[in-house]
């Protein structure tokens, strides 16, 4: 039987399919009877939902992250859509198609995966050469680097998604070179690269995706510079120091490429390559977010997306020009 997904749900409906499971919580209810209170979700959505009457056994048999088939309804709770759960029952991962879970890139993570070593193969400074060269040759991180999401919520928060980032900025980047003669393209390939190579370490995402105990802690700016940082003092120790200047500079524009304090830099652009990495970044988040939301939200049901506090203003949908 086809699976249900979580955008197709509307209220009112008998479920009974396999759904991830997220942060269950046990509760009381006023009266003092146990509930659960959980998250299910699929590649498509998370709803709210509980599960009544329940006991400390059936809630230590329920996994922190996981899949569980359940049978329920669903119904209108002050507006808003959830699940109330009958029944529960633990379901191992290799028993259900991932991918209808969790969302994944729509291209091809081979091919844009060349891409980009085709595009970091351009760099000719020794130092940098090296640097791309000792990433690339690690192959446990590539393997992560090409099925990371870039994010948990806001963009490109899938399945490759850090790889589909990472690429579209170095194109555009590409692109606005000529534009620019004076740029150092070269470190800007290589800040770009690696400006978020650590969301290999700050998120987890082989069930759902989370942040990691490390991850909550540093965040991938840190563990970014730990990683460059680590890499050059392996070169170094080979006897192939990258030089200091450079490598400031590259570290300067990941440790600044959020462009403000108060979205997790702790120091703000610089130089012009890093202003450059900081627009270009932000440039390739909104327009992948904004075309998120306009095929997926439903906000009024028309023209208008529900208000977006990330962008501070509802989107608008109607192409005046159509679909040309």
């Amino acid at each position: 039987m086809a699976h249900l997904f979580i955008k197709d749900i509307g209220a009112g409906q008998q479920i009974q399919d396999v759904y991830m499971v997220t942060q269950p919580v046990l509760r009381n209810t006023t009266r003092g009877d146990l509930y659960i209170a959980m998250f299910l979700s699929d590649k498509t959505g998370k709803l709210n939902s509980r599960l009544w009457q329940a006991t400390e056994e059936l809630y230590q048999s329920i996994p922190s992250e996981g899949f569980v088939a359940i049978r329920g309804k669903s119904e209108l709770y002050q507006g808003n859509l959830q699940l109330v759960v009958n029944e529960v029952q633990v379901v191992q991962p290799d028993q259900i198609k991932l991918s209808d879970y969790m969302p994944r890139t729509e291209k091809n993570i081979t091919e844009m995966y060349e891409q980009v070593k085709a595009i970091l193969k351009t760099i000719r400074n020794d130092d940098l050469k090296r640097l791309m060269e000792a990433f690339l040759n690690d192959q446990e991180l590539m393997k992560q680097f090409c099925m990371a999401p870039a994010a948990m919520q806001m963009h490109h928060n899938y399945l490759g998604g850090l790889l589909e980032h990472t690429l579209n900025m170095l194109n555009a980047a590409q692109a606005l070179f000529p534009l620019y003669p004076k740029i150092q393209k070269e470190l800007v390939l290589a800040a770009i690269f690696l400006h978020d190579i650590a969301k290999t370490q700050e998120l987890s995402y082989k069930i759902g995706l989370n942040y990691t105990d490390r991850g909550q802690l540093l965040g991938h700016i840190i563990q970014g510079t730990q990683l460059v940082t680590q890499k050059a003092d392996d070169l170094k120790a080979d006897g192939t120091p990258v030089n200091p200047q450079i490598l400031d500079s590259l570290l300067h524009i990941i440790v600044s490429h959020h462009g403000q304090r108060e979205f997790g830099s702790p120091v703000l652009p610089a130089t012009p390559e890093a202003f450059m990495v900081n627009y270009i970044d932000n440039l390739d988040a909104k327009m992948n977010q904004t075309a998120a939301l306009i095929e997926n939200d439903a906000g009024d049901g028309g023209n208008w997306t529900s208000y977006q506090k990330s962008l501070e203003t509802k989107l608008y949908r109607h192409r005046a020009l159509g679909d040309g």
